[in-house]
C-alpha cells in the first residue's frame, strides 16, 4: 500500500472519528452552544489543523505545509463570508438556538462530500486541459469584483430553486418538531421547517465552494492538500459562527478584503506562466489583507451595521404562496 494512499485513508479515519465524537458524545443531547464553548472549540480546531501543518512539514516537506497554511486560511476566510449567510437564515427562520449545531453539522457533512467531487474535478481538469487554470483565475477575478461592489446580502428562500423544488415533491409541517428533519402525520412522511433550513444552508455551501476551490487550487493542485485544507477549514466553521455570531455583522470592511483577495488569487492563476508565484509571498498578502480589512473595521466602523433581517413563514414559503 502506497504512502499516499496511507495518507488519505488515515485522514478519512480521522474525520469520520471527529464527526463521530462531535454528534454522539460532545453534542449528544441539543442545547444552545455558549461563546465560552465555542472559543474552546475554536481553539481545538485551529490546534488541530496546525499540527497536521506540521506533520505535512516532516512528511512532504516545507513547500507543501506551506501551500496547506495558504489554503487553509484561505478557505478559512471565505467560509466567514458564509457565517453571515447562515446567520440570516438561522434568523429568518427563527431556528431555536438549541437547534442550530445539528443543522450545521449536517450540512458540514454533506459539504465535505461536496468538496471532495469538486476538488477531483477540479484538479483532473486542470491537469487535463492546463488552460483551464486561466478561465478559473478570470472566474475569481470577476467574483471578487461583484463582491466587492454588490449591496447587503438578502435571504430569498422563496426563490432558492432546491427549496422551490423540494416544496413540490414533500409537504412541509408548519412548525418545528423539536429537532427532527422529518415526521409522520396522519400516516404521510412530511418535513420539517428545520429541514427547509438544512436545504438552505447546503445550498448556500454549494455556491461558495464554486468559488472557494478555484482559490486554493490557485496555491495548490495536489488534490491532499487542496482537500485537507478545505476539510479543516469548514470543520471549525460551526464553532467559529457561535464565537462570532453575535459580532459578525460588524466586520464591515471583511467583504471588500475577500474581495481583494479572490481578485489576487485569480490573477495568480491567470499570471502562472509569467510569474510563478512563491507560495510565502502568497500566504504573507492573504494574511495581511485579513488583518487589514478586520483592524479597518475595528478601527473605522461605518454608522451603522446591516441589520440582520427576521421574516415570519418558517416555512420558507413566499407570502403570496401562504
Amino acid at each position: 500500500m502506497s504512502s499516499e494512499l496511507l495518507l488519505w485513508l488515515g485522514f478519512g479515519a480521522f474525520v469520520v472519528l471527529m464527526l463521530v465524537l462531535d454528534l454522539g458524545v460532545f453534542h449528544r443531547s441539543a442545547h444552545a452552544v455558549s461563546i465560552r464553548e465555542a472559543l474552546i472549540w475554536c481553539a481545538v480546531w485551529i490546534g488541530l489543523a496546525l499540527l497536521f501543518n506540521l506533520g505535512i512539514y516532516f512528511w512532504k516537506g516545507p513547500v507543501k505545509a506551506l501551500e496547506f497554511l495558504a489554503g487553509y486560511l484561505i478557505e478559512e476566510a471565505l467560509s466567514i463570508d458564509n457565517l453571515f449567510v447562515f446567520l440570516l437564515i438561522f434568523s429568518y427562520f427563527r431556528v431555536d438556538r438549541r437547534y442550530q449545531h445539528r443543522v450545521l453539522f449536517w450540512g458540514i457533512l454533506g459539504a465535505i462530500i461536496m468538496r471532495a467531487v469538486f476538488i477531483g474535478m477540479g484538479v483532473a481538469l486542470i491537469q487535463r486541459f492546463h488552460w483551464i487554470i486561466y478561465l478559473f483565475g478570470a472566474f475569481l477575478v470577476l467574483t471578487g469584483i461583484k463582491m466587492a461592489t454588490q449591496g447587503e446580502k438578502e435571504l430569498r428562500p422563496e426563490k432558492n430553486p432546491v427549496l422551490k423544488l423540494f416544496r413540490r415533491w414533500m409537504r412541509v409541517t408548519e412548525d418545528y418538531v423539536e429537532g427532527r428533519f422529518f415526521v409522520r402525520r396522519d400516516g404521510q412522511s412530511m418535513a420539517t421547517p428545520l429541514f427547509i433550513v438544512l436545504l438552505l444552508v447546503e445550498s448556500t455551501d454549494l455556491v461558495f465552494a464554486v468559488d472557494s476551490i478555484p482559490a486554493v487550487l490557485a496555491i495548490s493542485q495536489d488534490p491532499f492538500i487542496v482537500y485537507t485544507s478545505n476539510i479543516f477549514a469548514i470543520m471549525g466553521l460551526r464553532s467559529i459562527f457561535f464565537a462570532l455570531a453575535g459580532i459578525i455583522q460588524l466586520f464591515y470592511y471583511l467583504q471588500y478584503g475577500l474581495s481583494i483577495i479572490l481578485i489576487f488569487v485569480g490573477l495568480k492563476m491567470v499570471l502562472s506562466n509569467v510569474y510563478k508565484m512563491p507560495v510565502g509571498i502568497a500566504l504573507g498578502v492573504v494574511a495581511g489583507i485579513l488583518a487589514i480589512s478586520v483592524l479597518a473595521s475595528i478601527l473605522w466602523p461605518p454608522n451603522k451595521p446591516p441589520d440582520i433581517p427576521v421574516e415570519v413563514d418558517p416555512t420558507g414559503r413566499s407570502q403570496s404562496e401562504s
